[in-house]
């Protein structure tokens, strides 16, 4: 992997904003045959909130082909930039909107409680429902909060689709994606959507760097039928 390095120095700086950082790519990408891609994409009227999320992430990768990580005057609640764009936690927070969950506006309210409790390294003086929500660190927290966090393994059949994770990258930056429910072939592990520079992707990343989060927040009731027929 290769940092960006003919950007100019201004957006270097204001990726700094989201704490995501722009590579050129994993070299890990999943092929998906189109019809598969369209089917993943699709929730039946009765869908639960977690088949929701899983096609919202995935529809992600047919809508957003670029990263853009300036500071933008949302809406609230529901502010979100223009679907072709945005940074890895804009994945997350898209994803969680398909189910009804707005994390733009559920971590604003923890934040106004608790600011303190939040990472205080960008230097803002109180939250902000511009920019909050698309900082990893601060999702890593809020999940957190909602006692949502599972166990960091090497394992992966502990990672299940609609799972959240966060990773150290190799710079030291942190970085946030999903897990999604399309399989690496030849393999146990599920492909991650994110965004680390060209858009929403499904990549087999999921051990590519140090995982420093991992959260369900929804229960998955087929844990154990799956591992039965593993």
């Amino acid at each position: 992997m290769k940092l960006v390095r003919d950007l100019p120095v201004l957006f270097l700086f204001v990726s700094s904003l989201t704490s995501c950082q722009v590579i050129r790519g994993s070299q890990r990408a999943v092929e998906v045959p189109e019809r598969v891609l369209v089917e993943a994409t699709q929730v039946k009227a009765d869908a639960t909130p977690l088949e929701k999320i899983n096609a919202g992430a995935i529809e992600q990768t047919t809508l957003t082909t670029s990263y853009d990580p300036s500071y933008v005057k949302l809406d609230y609640p529901n502010g979100d930039v223009a679907p072709n764009t945005g940074v890895c936690a804009d994945v997350v927070v898209r994803a969680f909107r398909k189910a009804g969950i707005d994390l733009q506006k559920e971590l604003h309210e923890d934040m106004k409680r608790n600011f303190a409790k939040y990472p205080q390294k960008w230097g803002a003086r109180g939250p902000d429902t511009n920019i909050d929500h698309r900082r990893a660190p601060n999702l890593m927290t809020w999940f957190d909060r909602q006692g949502k966090a599972q166990p960091v393994t090497k394992d992966a059949k502990d990672y299940l689709p609609g799972d959240v994770v966060s990773w150290q990258l190799d710079n030291g930056l942190p970085h946030i994606g999903m897990v999604s429910k399309i399989k690496v072939e030849g393999s146990d592990r599920y492909a991650i959507v994110h965004n680390i520079g060209l858009g929403a992707r499904i990549e087999d990343v999921l051990f590519a760097w140090k995982i420093t989060g991992h959260y369900r927040y929804f229960e998955q009731k087929q844990n154990a039928k799956d591992r039965q027929k593993d």
